[in-house]
C-alpha cells in the first residue's frame, strides 16, 4: 500500500503540469518545476520533519547493520511526502529507494510494536523490501532475489516462506489498485542469435565502463555538495544546475519511464521528443549523440537532485541510463557500415541489465528483474553474459555499490559472512568494563597496595595523567615480586612499573571486527579503550567471546 500511494501521489503531481494551459510554456517549466519541488522538500524538512532523510536502501542497510533493525517511525511518512514532490516536479530520481524505505520502516515498527526479536525484525525488513520491489515492478521472483542479494538475507525455509508471502501479497495489492499494466512494455520481436554473442560481450564492456562512470560521478558530486554546510546554499546551487540541465535535455525530467518504453518500442523520435535545439532527427548519428548525451547526463542530473536536497532512488535512473546506452550501441553497430545487424530493442533491454548489475552490484537481481518485468526470458543468455561482464569489471574498479560504499568504509556493511555480521551488530558499550581503579604515574608503591590492590578484584590498573590521557597499565604481576618489600613502598613509582600495552582500542574508529583482530594479533587478554584520546575502559577477551557467542546463537537460531 505504501508503494501504491507513493506512485499515485507522484503521478498525480506530474499530471497537474500536463494540462493544456501549460503547453505554451513547456520549456520554461522544465527549468522552474524541479526548483519548486526541491524548495517544497526543503521547507518540509526544515519546518516540519526537522530530521535527516537518507537514501532509502542505504539507510535501511545501516539500520540493519548498526541499529539492530530499529528504524525511526518518521521514515514511514517522510519519503512518502518528499519523494513524490521531488520526482513529481521533475527531479531526475526514481521511487524504488523511497518505496523500500517506507516498507522497511513499516516492517521495523511492526516488529517493535509486537516486541519481536532482532532476527525477526531483520526478516520483516527484508520482506518489506521484497514487497516494495514486487509492488513497484510487478516482479515477485526478482523481488525475492533483490531482498536476498541486497540485504544479505539467508536462503532458508524459515525466511523463504515469509519472503514469498510478502512478495506475492504486494503484487496482488498492486494489481488490485493499479491494474495489470507493467512499467516497462516489451515484446520480443527478434530472437537471440548465437552469432550476436560478440556484440553482447562488447555491450557488457560498455556498460561496465558506464557503471564505473556512474559510480564515480555519484561520489564526486556528493562530495562536492557536502562541502557546503548550508542546506539553502545546496538548494540554490543544485536547483539552478538541475533546472538548467532539464531545460536543455528535457528527457532527464522525472523518472524516465516514457523514454525507456519508447526505446523498447524502437521509436527513438518520440523517446527523444522535444529539444531546445533545432536538430535533424532523421540523421541517425545526431540521434546517437543525443542518446549518449542523455545517458551521460542522467547520472549527473540524478546526483545533483540529491545534492540539492531531493529525495528519491537511484534504481530507475540506472535503468534509464542503461536503456539509452544500449539503444545507442545497437544503432552504432547497425550503422557503422560493416553490414552488421543487431536488435535495437533487445540491446535497449539488456543495456538496463548491464548498468544495474554494475552500478548496484546486483547481477542476479538485474537478470531476473529485467527478464520478469518484460517477459524477456528468451533473452536469458545475453542477459547473463552482459550482467556477468559488467559486474565483474565494475567490482574490480569500484569495490562497493553506491548503496554500500560508505557503510563498507566504516565497517558497517552486512554481508553473507555470518562471522562478520555477528561482530558488526555487537554493541561495544556492552563489552567495555569500567570498574578499574585508576592510577597516576607519580603514585608510590605503598599507596598502590593500600588504595588499589587491596580494594580491587582486578589485576589490571590503568595509568592516566592529569588530563585523563592513557599512559599505560600496571598489572599485579608487575609488582608481585616487590609488593612485600617495605623499603620500596616510598621509593618506587607507578611510572617505574607500568607497561605500555601492545595495542589500543579506539572507541570511535575501531569496528568489532578490528577489535577481534587486535586481540588475535596481540595475544593480549585485556586491551584498553581510548575515547577522544582519553582513557575510557577495558575490553577483555573472555567478555567479548561470551557476547559473540550469545549473538551468534541469536543469528543462527
Amino acid at each position: 500500500m505504501g508503494t501504491v500511494i507513493l506512485k499515485n501521489l507522484t503521478y498525480f503531481i506530474r499530471s497537474l503540469f500536463d494540462l493544456d494551459i501549460f503547453k505554451d510554456s513547456e520549456s520554461a517549466l522544465y527549468f522552474v518545476l524541479p526548483i519548486i519541488g526541491l524548495l517544497l522538500v526543503y521547507i518540509i524538512k526544515q519546518t516540519w520533519l526537522k530530521k535527516h532523510i537518507g537514501h532509502g536502501i542505504s539507510s535501511t542497510l545501516h539500520a540493519i547493520s548498526k541499529l539492530n533493525g530499529i528504524i525511526p517511525r518518521y521514515n514511514i511518512y517522510a519519503s512518502l511526502i518528499t519523494a513524490p514532490l521531488t520526482a513529481g516536479f521533475g527531479g531526475s530520481v526514481g521511487l524504488q529507494g523511497p518505496a523500500v524505505s517506507i516498507g522497511a520502516a513499516l516492517g521495523s515498527n511492526t516488529a517493535q510494536l509486537f516486541h519481536m526479536n532482532t532476527k525477526t525484525r531483520m526478516l520483516l525488513i527484508g520482506c518489506a523490501a521484497a514487497g516494495a520491489m514486487a509492488s513497484m515492478f510487478k516482479a515477485p521472483l526478482a523481488a525475492i532475489v533483490f531482498a536476498v542479494e541486497i540485504f544479505s538475507l539467508d536462503i532458508a525455509f524459515v525466511s523463504l516462506v515469509p519472503l514469498l508471502l510478502a512478495s506475492i501479497s504486494a503484487v496482488v495489492t498492486s494489481y488490485l489498485f493499479l491494474g495489470t499494466d507493467v512499467l516497462l512494455n516489451f515484446k520480443l520481436i527478434e530472437q537471440f542469435m548465437v552469432e550476436d554473442i560478440p556484440f553482447y560481450i562488447l555491450l557488457g564492456l560498455v556498460t561496465a565502463l558506464a557503471s564505473i562512470y556512474f559510480s564515480k560521478v555519484f561520489f564526486a558530486i556528493t562530495a562536492f555538495f557536502k562541502q557546503f554546510e548550508s542546506r539553502a546554499l545546496r538548494l540554490l546551487i543544485g536547483g539552478v544546475a538541475i533546472g538548467t540541465m532539464l531545460y536543455f535535455i528535457p528527457q532527464l525530467y522525472g523518472e524516465g519511464y516514457g523514454l525507456m518504453n519508447n526505446l523498447l518500442k524502437g521509436d527513438h523520435i518520440t523517446a527523444i521528443g522535444h529539444t531546445p535545439f533545432n536538430v535533424d532527427l532523421s540523421n541517425i548519428w545526431i540521434v546517437i549523440l543525443l542518446l549518449l548525451g542523455i545517458s551521460a547526463f542522467k547520472a549527473i542530473a540524478m546526483t545533483t537532485t540529491f545534492g540539492a536536497g531531493g529525495v528519491g532512488g537511484i534504481f530507475i535512473p540506472t535503468l534509464v541510463m542503461g536503456s539509452t546506452l544500449g539503444h545507442a550501441c545497437a544503432k552504432i553497430i547497425n550503422n557503422i557500415g560493416f553490414g552488421f545487424h543487431v536488435s535495437e530493442t533487445n540491446f535497449t533491454l539488456i543495456g538496463m541489465t548491464g548498468l544495474m548489475a554494475g552500478v548496484l552490484h546486483a547481477p542476479l537481481t538485474a537478470i531476473f528483474l529485467i527478464a520478469e518485468i518484460t517477459s524477456g526470458y528468451e533473452l536469458f543468455v545475453p542477459l547473463m553474459i552482459v550482467s556477468a561482464i559488467s559486474f565483474a569489471i565494475t567490482k574490480h574498479y569500484v569495490s562497493h555499490s553506491i548503496y554500500t560504499m560508505k557503510l563498507a568504509e566504516r565497517g558497517e556493511l552486512m554481508t553473507h559472512d555470518k562471522d562478520k555480521n555477528v561482530l558488526m551488530v555487537l554493541d561495544i558499550d556492552k563489552v567495555i568494563e569500567k570498574n578499574f581503579i585508576i592510577l597516576k604515574p607519580d603514585m608510590k608503591l605503598g599507596h598502590i597496595l593500600k588504595n588499589a590492590v587491596s580494594k580491587s578484584s582486578r589485576n589490571h590498573f590503568p595509568v592516566v595523567n592529569d588530563n585523563h590521557e592513557f599512559l599505560g597499565s600496571l598489572r599485579l604481576d608487575d609488582i608481585r615480586h616487590i609488593m612485600f618489600d617495605i623499603d620500596k613502598y616510598d621509593t618506587v613509582n607507578v611510572s617505574n612499573l607500568m607497561q605500555v600495552p601492545v595495542s589500543l582500542i579506539d572507541y570511535d574508529k575501531d569496528s568489532m571486527n578490528v577489535i577481534m583482530d587486535k586481540f588475535k594479533t596481540s595475544g593480549a587478554w585485556n586491551l584498553p579503550v581510548i575515547k577522544n584520546e582519553k582513557y575510557y575502559g577495558y575490553i577483555s577477551k573472555s567478555k567479548l567471546l561470551t557476547a559473540y557467542r550469545h549473538q551468534l546463537i541469536e543469528f543462527t537460531s
